[in-house]
């Protein structure tokens, strides 16, 4: 039997930290804070499914995704068909421009559902920064493309195992994340630390 297809977002939200992909789509957690809500207002033009015409390129929003190689579903904010037919993925973020793993490792994920189901090498995309309103193009290197196949493999592991990993050490990412009340984070790593002073305390296997 087929596994069961990994959303597109899955992969981002394992890149920005693997606990809040096990809360999303392993607890089916969530939860909106004033970052994802911006990013909802942001989203209202790409959502729509509207196709256009623009600088002699098909503009199609919210285009269905999927890949069977990979298992992976979902969709594309806009994907420009350019003169010649080749698909340019473009990802929609409301925050300002500045690179992020975890943006580029989405849109590469587009980018091999883009040319599973078209047939057409695309090696290229952008992210569109709401905020800055500016485009950073992103192209679909072979490194890209094998972390991507990396990332869905890992989180195939994980739901397979259950359980939560712990979260990111990165304060900023966590006060950042919508879940954090869900997660937290402040406490797990107080837990771990507790932990580990009792190993340390009580490891009756150290050298005297």
């Amino acid at each position: 039997m087929q596994p069961e297809p990994l959303m597109l977002s899955a992969l981002q939200h394992y890149s920005y930290c693997p606990r809040q992909c096990a809360l999303i789509h392993q607890e089916q957690s969530f939860d909106d804070n004033a970052f994802t809500l911006r990013g909802q207002r942001a989203h209202r033009r790409v959502d729509s499914g509207e196709i256009t015409v623009e600088e002699g390129a098909r503009v199609l929003r919210a285009l269905p995704l999927y890949s069977e190689r990979l298992g992976l579903v979902g969709k594309a904010d806009v994907v420009e068909f350019l003169s010649d037919g080749t698909p340019y993925p473009v990802e929609y973020k409301q925050g300002r421009r500045h690179k992020r793993e975890h943006d580029d490792l989405q849109l590469a994920a587009q980018a091999l559902c883009l040319e599973e189901m078209t047939g057409r090498e695309v090696p290229e995309g952008a992210i569109y920064h709401h905020k800055s309103r500016r485009r950073r193009a992103v192209g679909i290197t072979p490194a890209l493309r094998q972390r991507v196949e990396e990332v869905a493999g890992a989180i195939r592991r994980m739901l397979d195992q259950g359980g939560l990993p712990p979260p990111v050490d990165d304060p900023g990412l966590c006060r950042a994340c919508s879940l954090h009340e869900i997660c937290q984070p402040e406490l797990v790593r107080a837990g771990q630390r507790i932990q580990t002073l009792r190993r340390t305390l009580f490891d009756t296997d150290k050298p005297m």
